[in-house]
């Protein structure tokens, strides 16, 4: 078990639908809004001048492309910000925005990695959303403006005192002459408090649309990139034990067996000139296809183990354990049997995790442990005392165990810095 690094994860699993009806949040919204229409006017200025610096200053030795690299990225933290902004106010479990993935190393990679978060919609979806929402903030100020002008006009036209609005300065109140009636202040200020929720629902409608076209198509590639992996990793999985059976079957079985067919040739050959030599070699025959067949057993019971399916993980666990070369403690706490999928999965990584360290980890002591977490995912840990260093090879006892956990749709972590000490868990969703 060996990385340098310190610890590796693995992580693979079903996208979590989003809610079908966020919550309203009036209040909430409306500040929000109000603090986007005060504060995106500069946001909006910053962008501008970035693109307008940038495109100005492209000729001058190429300074202007740093400005205009600044500005996508700019422009992403935006992105990022409202998505995160919208899916906190709802309650939406959408994704997070992401940066696009690396294209390759070099100047060429990290353009073609630039030009590939310039043409990102879920990027541009939240920039659309952050704008509809600063546009949107802009005329509820108005509108709050308007609410407050109207409540102060009432009481002072009701108290006989005059009232005249200029809308350059904001809401002014002079003792000069009543224009209207109280009763029309007050309906300003009621229509401009019933236009705030209006907006506060509109905002709602309109941010939630984008944000959830944008979570499903995230939510649709998170998918077909788990279904990558996990079909890659049951590729790879069936791969390692393919090599691993064909290895055993090679170095162990087959030999034993061709020395049986000689053997037993040399005693048809003695059988009428050395009869007592001819049964010393079929009783060495016979006792040589005992071990031949006890061996296929234990490459059947390495397949699956029979009594992982009578009688469940905890009693194929702690057979695994007498078995081992290093004294294991085993804590295995199962109040229910999950699905014999997922009771595989956790069991062969076990076994493999007791192999490597038998084999690398020069440790005197193991400790496994099993739960049964929310009734959902299985859970496992493996810790070993040795000298650590333990990291992913292809082909190695590891990268099974991460293939194996990949195509089972589990979690899988390593920790193992130099010196000690190693563990490793793996959850396996129980409906796997």
């Amino acid at each position: 078990m060996s990385n340098p690094l310190g610890s590796q994860a693995v992580t693979a699993g079903p996208a979590t639908p989003a809610r079908p009806r966020p919550p309203l949040r009036i209040g909430t919204t409306i500040l929000h809004l109000v603090t986007l229409g005060l504060f995106g006017s500069l946001v909006f200025a910053l962008t501008m001048v970035l693109l307008g610096v940038g495109l100005g200053l492209t000729l001058v030795f190429g300074i202007g492309l740093l400005f205009l690299v600044a500005l996508v990225y700019v422009l992403f933290g935006i992105a990022w910000f409202e998505i995160e902004r919208v899916n906190g106010l709802y309650a939406l479990d959408g994704p997070s925005l992401r940066t696009a993935p690396q294209r390759g190393a070099g100047l060429g990679g990290f353009l073609r990695t630039l030009g590939a978060q310039v043409i990102d919609a879920r990027m541009w979806q939240g920039i659309a959303s952050f704008t509809v929402a600063g546009l949107l903030g802009l005329v509820l100020i108005a509108c709050a403006q308007n609410a407050v002008w109207g409540l102060a006009a009432t009481g002072l036209s009701a108290g006989g005192r005059s009232v005249e609005y200029h809308p350059a300065l904001g809401p002014l109140f002079i003792a000069q002459y009543s224009a209207l009636h109280p009763l029309v202040y007050l309906g300003i200020a009621v229509l401009s408090v019933a236009a705030m929720v209006g907006i506060a629902l509109l905002h709602r409608l309109i941010t939630i649309w984008i944000a959830g076209a944008g979570a499903e198509a995230a939510q649709l590639q998170d998918a077909a990139r788990i279904a990558e992996q996990q079909r890659a990793g049951a590729v790879r999985a069936a791969d390692v034990e393919r090599t691993r059976l064909e290895r055993d079957l090679h170095d162990g079985v087959q030999p034993r067996l061709v020395s049986v067919g000689m053997t037993l040739g040399l005693a048809q050959q003695q059988i009428e000139s050395d009869p007592d030599g001819a049964k010393a070699l079929i009783a060495e025959a016979h006792t040589s296809t005992k071990a031949a067949i006890t061996e296929l057993r234990q490459l059947a019971r390495g397949i699956h183990p029979s009594v992982l399916e009578d009688r469940g993980l905890d009693a194929a666990l702690s057979a695994l354990a007498g078995r081992s070369h290093i004294p294991v403690a085993l804590d295995v706490q199962l109040a229910a049997r999950c699905s014999r999928e997922a009771e595989t999965a956790v069991y062969f990584v076990i076994a493999e995790s007791l192999t490597n360290a038998a084999k690398h980890s020069r440790a005197s002591e193991l400790r496994v442990t099993v739960r049964l977490r929310d009734r959902t995912t299985l859970w496992a840990r493996v810790e070993d005392n040795g000298a650590g260093g333990a990291r992913v090879l292809p082909g190695g006892g590891l990268d099974g165990i991460t293939n194996r956990v990949l195509a089972a749709g589990g979690t899988f972590r390593l920790d193992s810095p130099l010196g000690g000490p190693t563990s490793l868990e793996v959850g396996i969703p129980c409906a796997s």
